[in-house]
């Protein structure tokens, strides 16, 4: 999950995962290396994405705090 550490939407994120006790792992774009940032970047735009925040599920992308989207997904 990529997320940034001042948006609403991505604590909210990061909270329906450990609200599951499903285990995920972020980084925050804005606290991120340059490097870091670089590669975050370059998946973003890989998957067609604009925005935070940036949740891989397996092999799909979901843009946005999507619950549902994350539930079904996830086969919750």
């Amino acid at each position: 999950m990529y997320t940034l550490s001042t948006c609403p939407w991505c604590r909210k994120a990061k909270k329906f995962f450990a609200d599951r006790n499903i285990p995920y792992s972020f980084t925050d774009y804005d606290l991120a290396d340059d490097a870091t940032q670089d590669q975050i970047m370059r998946e973003l735009d890989a998957a067609g994405a604009s925005g935070f925040p940036f949740v891989r599920i397996g092999d799909q992308v979901v843009v946005g705090y999507q619950p549902d989207m994350y539930t079904k997904l996830l086969g919750i």
